[in-house]
């Protein structure tokens, strides 16, 4: 009779055990409802947009370099390293998109940038230079010089990552930092973003294919990736380093009263 007991308890604990594994394994896999092999339309609408406070690099080109050498910044050396061994790099000086939205480009003048994409602010200073006979052949290029994002709480390595394209995705950042902890909400992970003197916090649950379709998974500068702790963290942030000991204790002295139990019930 007691070794009926003993197996059905047996069976209970692990039915328990793996009734506990898929709830766990449904929290944290990713993009549990996409359909193997189905095509998905890709938005193409993740240019960045130009806000204030962004520093633009902008070169300006001619087969004639002297025409285009009034409308280029300077490059800059900056040291990177120690005294006794650094490396040298060097890096155009950009021009700041000011609080009324304009830069300040040699010769044009004040130009408004807030609002454009980087192509279409390219295609505006390239027909200013050719109508205004400053350069025929002018050849324009624009980058962002600091587009950057930042990606906090439960993540292997917080931080703020500096992008050098223009074009990067909700995952791609988690990525950066490392992936969620085992501790992240994989429905609760949030992107704060300010735009137009506004702030707007959107959630998104990672373990559906919906996240694609967010307005916000496909970044944009100064975007802030905030990632909740789920209960079993919070918990430990009442645990202090002095009561985390009894509660050791606590768990030994029962898992040893749980071992004496079976083997006495096994007998």
């Amino acid at each position: 009779m007691k070794l009926i007991v003993f197996k059905s308890s047996f069976l209970a604990c692990v039915l328990l055990f793996l009734w506990t594994g898929c709830a766990s394994q449904k929290e944290v896999v990713y993009l549990q409802d996409v359909e193997p092999l189905v095509q998905q339309n890709i938005a193409q609408n993740y240019e960045m947009i130009i806000h204030r406070d962004d520093l633009l690099g902008i070169m300006v080109n001619s087969k004639n370099p002297d025409l285009a050498l009034p409308f280029n910044m300077p490059l800059i050396t900056y040291q990177v390293g120690s005294e006794s061994a650094y490396t040298g790099n060097q890096r155009v000086l950009g021009f700041l998109v000011d609080m009324e939205g304009n830069i300040d480009f040699p010769i044009l003048g004040k130009i408004k940038a807030e609002g454009l994409t980087r192509m279409q602010l390219t295609n505006l200073i390239k027909t200013r230079l050719v109508k205004e006979d400053l350069i025929k052949d002018a050849i324009v290029t624009i980058q962002f010089l600091n587009f950057k994002i930042t990606v906090m709480g439960e993540v292997n390595r917080p931080g703020s990552f500096s992008i050098n394209s223009d074009r990067v995705t909700l995952l791609e950042a988690l990525g950066m930092a490392g992936d969620l902890t085992i501790y992240g909400k994989r429905d609760r992970v949030a992107v704060i973003r300010e735009r137009d003197g506004k702030r707007t916090t959107l959630f998104h649950d990672l373990r559906s294919v919906d996240v694609f379709q967010s307005p916000c998974y496909y970044l944009q500068q100064n975007d802030i990736i905030y990632v909740e702790p789920n209960a079993a963290r919070a918990g430990q942030s009442s645990i202090n380093q002095n009561n985390s000991v009894g509660v050791w204790l606590s768990a030994v002295s029962i898992l040893t009263s749980v071992i004496t139990m079976i083997v006495a019930i096994s007998k």
